[in-house]
């Protein structure tokens, strides 16, 4: 793992406490971007912790599996914090639990399937820890440490969702969730209205909200919408086999797909490991109803008539491995693609995945398939509050102040301004980055300072900051190449054989015999300055190889390619 930090200005990454009297509200993910999200609530000797997710990489993360928070400041307050709260079970908010949660040590707390994601992404990730989880129901208001928290029931693309009323000393808080007021929802269990207009009329002194959609106007459609879509899909290709791309953790339309199988009399099988993890733990816990006669194995799924089957599959956002993207490739070992073949992608492509899901359509195109991708067909409802839905829940809340979150910062910019738009002035409406300290007291809210935040990279190995070696060598390499200089030298320093040169994504070599001779010249000329001191230092002469590497390169090249000097040293003894 590697660490991309924004240090505090003092260059400490510790933090006085909180002065008696003072709230403090610190992001350490989730704003400035989509994913990670991670903030802090702290009141005197008290923390308390909301959420723990990942963000996947973009494009210039090259090798990357995925970031997750810099939790410095946390482990520095280590044992201030009094729990973890989750407030769904998507990626971007348990994520990073497997990596925070061992270091921590502190309970978590969550609604019955979100514990169950969390509980399995744990034995998977961290099997040897044993975490504290502690199961909420929605409407139960549990005390943690000085903060007083009721959880409330939230409609999002995943069941069990919950936003949060949290009592402090100095006042309330009320934090959305990951929200949208969808009025027909799937499994019936709205978003509890009450609770914002009754904070409302008791006062609130904070509000964090989603931001995600922002900038989409009128309202966000009900998922039922899509169950229609699913229907029609069904009725218009009777005589194909279907194949539908989703999100693992979207049971809500996983659902709707079941039902609509059923009705047809369609067996379904389920592709990926994070759909068929998904799949069996909501099974298990009530929260998908299927009977098992319907479910088939990929395997059955290739030998049942067309007509009879539906495959359920991951995939939708393009990802490496995922199932949608071996079939588009002809790599799945069960499934094989073909003119008999619909396929429908039922999400949109998240920021930075728009040329995976595009590469993938392309493929399955070519598989001889026919593709249902548009968003005007109706595949796919966001859920997440828009603009008008944003509106009233700021109406029916009316905090004294107001920080938006969730959302690359242009989303925080908008939710500011709409929440000028109803009257919350721009004085007490706060646009933050991570790791800035928003402190409250009874008479001003400010950002004093800043505490230690950012990012830690995971791909498995040690790397170095983001925009330090390792990530820098990545993009390098990615762009110019590599030559490799390497030489054997004597004890004294004197070359005691002809240097030997190694191209990468720069130039082959022995297709450039004037730069070659030119490279071995000045390799003879910098071991010859080297030989003629007393006493010589090997990483100096490596540096300085390289000097001359690039002096040389340039010449014949716009290329920057990373050189990389090999020395060896033969000591007496040894053979020739």
């Amino acid at each position: 793992m590697a660490e991309i930090t924004k240090r505090s200005r003092n260059g400490k990454n510790r933090f006085p406490r909180a002065r008696q009297g003072t709230l403090r509200f610190i992001p350490l993910g989730g704003l400035g971007e989509i994913g990670k999200n991670m903030f802090v609530l702290e009141y005197g000797d008290d923390i308390l912790v909301v959420d723990c997710g990942l963000m996947f990489p973009d494009e210039q993360m090259l090798g990357i599996d995925f970031v997750i928070p810099d939790i410095t400041y946390l482990q520095d307050n280590k044992s201030r914090i009094k729990g973890i709260i989750i407030t769904h079970g998507h990626e971007d908010h348990i994520g990073a639990l497997p990596f925070v949660l061992p270091k921590l040590d502190v309970p978590v707390y969550g609604t019955r399937l979100t514990m169950g994601m969390v509980k399995k992404k744990m034995e998977d990730s961290a099997s040897g820890y044993s975490p504290d989880m502690r199961e909420v129901v929605t409407g139960e208001t549990v005390s943690i440490g000085l903060f007083s928290v009721k959880f409330f029931a939230v409609c999002h693309s995943i069941p069990d969702g919950v936003g949060l009323r949290i009592e402090t000393p100095l006042g309330l808080v009320i934090h959305t969730g990951d929200i949208k007021l969808d009025p027909t929802p799937i499994d019936g269990r709205l978003t509890d209205y009450a609770v914002f207009t009754e904070a409302g009329e008791k006062g609130v002194l904070l509000m964090l909200s989603d931001s995600t959609n922002v900038e989409r106007k009128g309202f966000t459609p009900s998922e039922k919408i899509v169950g229609a879509t699913v229907d029609n899909l069904f009725r218009l290709n009777r005589t194909r086999r279907i194949i539908i791309a989703a999100f693992a953790s979207n049971l809500h339309r996983v659902q709707q797909v079941i039902n609509t199988a059923a009705r047809f009399n369609r067996k379904i099988a389920f592709l990926g490991r994070s759909m068929v993890a998904n799949v069996e733990l909501a099974k298990d816990l009530g929260y998908l109803d299927v009977d098992d006669r319907m479910v088939i194995s990929p395997g059955e799924a290739e030998k049942l008539p067309p007509n009879k089957v539906v495959v359920m599959t991951t995939g939708s956002q393009g990802e490496p491995f995922s199932g949608l993207v071996l079939m588009s490739t002809g790599q799945h070992k069960h499934i094989n693609l073909g003119p008999k073949d619909l396929v429908a992608v039922f999400a949109t492509p998240i920021p930075g995945n728009e040329r995976l899901v595009s590469n993938t359509i392309n493929r399955l195109f070519a598989c001889g398939c026919d593709v249902v991708y548009e968003k005007d067909r109706e595949i796919h409802v966001s859920g997440h509050a828009s603009r008008e839905e944003l509106k009233m829940l700021l109406n029916m809340v009316r905090p004294k102040y107001f920080v938006p979150v969730h959302g690359e910062y242009r989303h925080l910019v908008r939710h500011s301004q709409l929440a000028q738009e109803v009257g919350i002035p721009a004085r007490d409406t706060f646009v933050l980055e991570k790791g800035d300290v928003l402190s409250i007291t009874k008479r001003q809210a400010r950002v004093q300072s800043r505490v230690q935040a950012g990012g830690i990279l995971v791909d498995g190995i040690a790397l170095g900051e983001l925009e330090g070696s390792a990530m820098s060598e990545r993009r390098d390499l990615s762009e110019d190449g590599m030559v490799a200089i390497s030489i054997c030298i004597n004890q004294k320093g004197s070359l005691i054989a002809e240097p030997m040169f190694e191209s990468k994504g720069f130039i082959h070599m022995e297709e450039a015999s004037v730069l070659k001779s030119e490279m071995t010249a000045m390799v003879k000329k910098v071991t010859r300055e080297f030989s003629n001191k007393k006493t010589y230092d090997l990483d100096t002469l490596k540096n300085r190889l390289r000097i001359g590497g690039r002096e040389v390169i340039r010449k014949y090249s716009t290329s920057k390619p990373i050189i990389i000097p090999l020395v060896t040293t033969i000591t007496s003894g040894q053979g020739s």
